[in-house]
């Protein structure tokens, strides 16, 4: 059996390797099973990207653990808060659903890039429809789970024992 001591190390390799697999089933999401990404599932995803990449960081960086740690579930939490957006959203009455914007890629070509983050944040009607479920959650749904989980992870230097100095 291995035996290996869990350091922060590890579980932050652990986090990075996470973000891996989620940004990985988004674009299998988007490529083979043909789901557009409206503009707060791209913010979450690049909020993951973010939280993925500072996760690698701390796992190479060998010391700040809890400054990393603090960072990482900063970062994790704004894109929590995206997908809260994105989940309420969903949740509207019709009525209430914001009207549909251009593409994205009209709004990147034509307006500045001011109006273009406001968009990406605050979605538009497409950020309303659910096209699609697991276990009766939507993608946003699950996408809050893993930045919960993620928050986790990133917290983990303050509940692991830290080895003992000589």
């Amino acid at each position: 059996m291995l035996n290996m001591k869990l350091n922060a190390r590890l579980v932050f390799f652990s986090g990075f390797l996470a973000c891996v697999l989620l940004l990985t089933v988004g674009a299998y999401m988007q490529f083979v099973l043909e789901l557009e990404p409206c503009p707060l599932c791209i913010s979450q995803r690049i909020a993951i990207f973010g939280v993925g990449f500072l996760f690698l960081l701390a796992a190479l960086h060998n010391r700040g653990a809890k400054i990393h740690a603090v960072i990482i579930g900063l970062t994790a939490l704004a894109g929590a808060s995206v997908s809260i957006r994105h989940i309420w959203l969903q949740h509207l009455p019709p009525e209430e659903v914001p009207e549909c914007g251009p593409g994205l890629e009209y709004v990147f070509n034509n307006f500045p890039l001011s109006h273009t983050i406001k968009l990406m944040l605050s979605g538009t009607g497409d950020c309303a429809k659910v096209d699609w479920t697991f276990l009766g959650m939507s993608i946003p749904e699950m996408t809050l789970l893993a930045f919960l989980g993620l928050i986790g992870l990133a917290s983990a230097p303050f509940w692991l024992k830290q080895p003992s100095t000589p």
